[in-house]
């Protein structure tokens, strides 16, 4: 397989997974917030924006790691 498709797909996989990790994470401790203070869960401000910009990141993350395959293995 090409090396900066292969990087591509790798840093696709990686960026899903970490932003599914990042939402999971913030959404139970939410919900744990939201248990203990008897209310409906909800996301803070500063937990939406760790999720976008965590977003964000994974938008680069293929790229970076399409760059790095073709450099080393290009």
């Amino acid at each position: 397989m090409n090396p900066i498709l292969e990087g591509a797909l790798i840093g696709l996989a990686l960026a899903l997974v970490l932003v599914a990790a990042e939402y999971m994470l913030l959404n139970k401790a939410a919900q744990a917030r939201a248990k203990a203070l008897h209310r409906a869960p909800q996301l803070e401000e500063m937990e939406r924006r760790r999720i976008a910009s965590m977003a964000r990141f994974s938008v680069l993350l293929p790229f970076i790691f399409a760059f790095f395959f073709w450099l080393i293995w290009g």
